[in-house]
């Protein structure tokens, strides 16, 4: 699914990752671990699109099977939104939309009709248990139901790969729980594949892999 090769990247004298190589895949669940400032966050935006490595002899990012480096920005926006999902530390809904609108979001940036985006969103928030919510506001759920939310939108267009940045770093002990299982629940079920950055120690031995970052390179 992912076949990252020599992935470098340079903030003018910094170099943060240094020659990464990184497989992913269909359907596994992979940790990536490491200090604070190793390169894990930049690794999962480059891997994301959401960043560049820098230009490297024999470096290459193949996500199935499309080499996303040769994309244009317009090329690269649309793979994005159609192939990949995002989940953040911080759950970043939109407060003034209500939980199904916030679902629908990248749905409607597809070009999907507003009668499937709103059918699919359905779906997944039941899926989520969170079908006695779909009208309610961000500010009227709790820290665990927001974040599913969030997950929600994620897969609404049913993406090839779902990149999570310390999904669980903002909720207790029980919904952080609760967040691990639904990963492994949601891959069981419907085959995606996840690569998720994190401390939380549980989720990191639960992954079908580890790899840990350290100082820029894959040290495991």
């Amino acid at each position: 699914m992912i076949q990252a090769s020599n992935i470098h990247k340079h903030y003018d004298d910094l170099h943060v990752l240094k020659g990464v190589n990184l497989n992913v895949k269909k359907s596994e669940i992979i940790s990536i671990v490491g200090a604070s400032g190793a390169g894990k966050t930049t690794l999962l935006q480059i891997l994301g699109t959401l960043d560049y490595p820098s230009k490297t002899k024999d470096s290459s990012l193949i996500i199935n099977n499309i080499d996303v480096n040769a994309l244009n920005e317009k090329e690269l926006a649309k793979f994005r939104n159609k192939n990949l999902g995002f989940i953040f530390q911080f759950h970043q809904l939109l407060p003034e939309f209500t939980a199904i609108e916030n679902v629908c979001i990248p749905a409607y940036i597809k070009g999907t009709s507003e009668n499937k985006a709103k059918e699919k969103a359905k779906t997944l928030l039941d899926f989520l248990g969170l079908s006695h919510r779909l009208n309610h506001k961000p500010n009227e759920l709790s820290g665990g139901e927001q974040q599913r939310v969030a997950v929600a939108r994620a897969l609404v267009n049913d993406p090839l790969v779902v990149l999570a940045d310390e999904p669980s770093g903002n909720l207790d002990s029980t919904s952080a729980e609760q967040l691990h299982q639904l990963f492994f629940k949601l891959r069981d079920t419907f085959g995606y594949t996840f690569v998720l950055v994190t401390h939380n120690k549980e989720l990191a031995k639960m992954a079908d892999r580890k790899i840990t970052i350290t100082d820029g390179k894959v040290s495991s």
